[in-house]
Formats: structure tokens, sequence, C-alpha cells
């Protein structure tokens, strides 16, 4: 367990898995908004058997704090930037969920060199350009909290069902109520205001994304495409590098890596394991 201070915020985050020479990759592997590095107990172990596996909680999220700096993707990828160069832990594959998908893609864009490859995981961009205003504004209230409880329920599998499916959303849900409130609100603002459009809504976003030059493998929840109107061949023909692949999985929520560990962990590490040499 491991605190380090970056841009005035205290970002805790693990450090796993083998070291030196018996190592494969280092991953780094990126929550979503309104979540912490919890979301990857189910990844952590099997990720690490091989890997080194590095799992930070955003600043304002899970035990990091949030006390100065904004809550925007380029904010939290310059801690993780910073993160990565005080660890000596780069080049990375960064694997991110949601809003953790755009700070990946920011990563590599903009910390190309600290970037292996990313795999996005049911990734918070590729929005109908109506889509984010409406959403933003629906930040602009006394609660976000339970707005962003209302938001991210509405995204768990309704066919899910069981002890484990339900002590899953009840872990979702209480997570959100016990976060800051003007957190919530400006992480939101940051994914879905007019000046992230370039980072999260079609068309602009198709333009940043072509601009990561490594390997891209994006795994997405059917039901999430079919809500922004793409396919799963969007993202990867927006993928310069010839290894990016896509795959979508039928059936799941949002949180589909802990729906489906075991397929999902498979596919990943599968991936990885033929990613061409550095």
């Amino acid at each position: 367990m491991t605190y380090t201070m970056i841009h005035g915020n205290r970002l805790f985050h693990t450090d796993e898995g083998p070291a030196g020479d018996r190592a494969g990759e280092t991953l780094l592997l990126v929550h979503g908004g309104a979540c912490d590095s919890h979301d990857w107990s189910a990844q952590i172990g099997a990720f690490s058997a091989r890997h080194r596996v590095i799992a930070p909680d955003l600043r304002g999220h899970g035990r990091s704090t949030g006390m100065t700096g904004g809550m925007r993707p380029r904010e939290f990828a310059a801690d993780l930037a910073e993160l990565l160069d005080g660890i000596d832990a780069g080049p990375v594959v960064v694997v991110g969920h949601s809003m953790g998908a755009v700070v990946a893609s920011v990563l590599a864009v903009e910390h190309p060199s600290l970037v292996r490859a990313v795999v996005a995981v049911d990734p918070g961009y590729g929005f109908e350009a109506e889509f984010a205003p409406q959403l933003a504004a629906a930040f602009r209230v006394p609660d976000p909290v339970g707005t962003a409880a209302a938001v991210l329920g509405g995204l768990e599998n309704p066919a899910a069902a069981g002890p484990e499916a339900e002590a899953l959303r009840v872990w979702h849900r209480r997570r959100i109520l016990g976060m800051d409130p003007m957190t919530v609100r400006d992480v939101f603002h940051g994914l879905f205001d007019e000046a992230a459009a370039p980072l999260t809504v079609r068309p602009g976003v198709e333009t940043y994304l072509s601009r990561r030059a490594c390997p891209v493998l994006s795994l997405s929840a059917a039901a999430s495409l079919k809500a922004k109107g793409i396919d799963g061949g969007w993202e990867e023909a927006l993928s310069r590098h010839p290894y990016s692949a896509s795959a979508v999985l039928e059936d799941v929520g949002h949180w589909l890596f802990q729906e489906r560990p075991a397929e999902f962990n498979a596919l990943v590490l599968g991936w990885i394991e033929g990613l061409p040499a550095a």
C-alpha cells in the first residue's frame, strides 16, 4: 500500500507482481469516474501472476485526496504520468474502464513514451453530440451524487440475477453515495461539458483517438455500443497500429470485467501475450 504526493494530492496506488527479469509487461489499471481501484479486484491477482500491476485511485477517488486541481481526464493523466516516472514504470499497458479509458487515451496521445498499449474497456467516449450537453446539465443540481447513482445504476446489467449480481449493484451504489458531491459534479462535467467534447463526443473524438500510435484493444458491452449508435468496428477503424483489435460482449453491463472476469482476463492476457516487440 503506497501513497505518493503528486500535484498537491496524496495518490494511493498498489504495485504488485514479479520484479526484474521475471516480469512480463507492466500494466496500469485505471478505474472509471466515481469508482476506485477496488474495481479491479478480479483482475489484479490474475494479471500480477505474470505481469507487474499498478492500480491507483485517481485524485478525488477512493483513498486518494482531491484537494487541489481539477477533475478532467488530462489532469488525471498528468497525475499518472508523474506517478509512472516516479516509480520507474513506463512504458505500460494501460487498461482503462469507462472514464479510465479516456484517461488511458490521453496518456497514449500526450505521453506516448509512457504507453506501450491501451486496453479500452467499455470506454467513456464515442457519444453522439446531442448526448453530452444533456448529461452535463443533469449534474448542475443540488444533489449530483444522486444523479450519478441514477446514471451509473442505469448502466448495470438488468438481466444479471443472484446474490453476486446484487452485491455488485449495492457496492457500486454505496461507493458513489460516499463521494464528495462537488468531486462527482466536476468529474462528470469534465467528461461531458463543452470543453470535454474533443475527448468524448463524435466526431471530434475520432480525430483525437486516431492520434494513438500504440496498439489498442477495445472491449465493449453490446448495449453500450447500441446506446452510442456505433458498432464494434468503430474504434478499431480509428486505431493506427495493425495489432489493434476489438471485441463485443453480449448480455453484460458496463462493469463487464466484474460480471465475467474469467472471460475478460483471458481476452486481455491473451492479447497482451501477442503484443509485438517494442
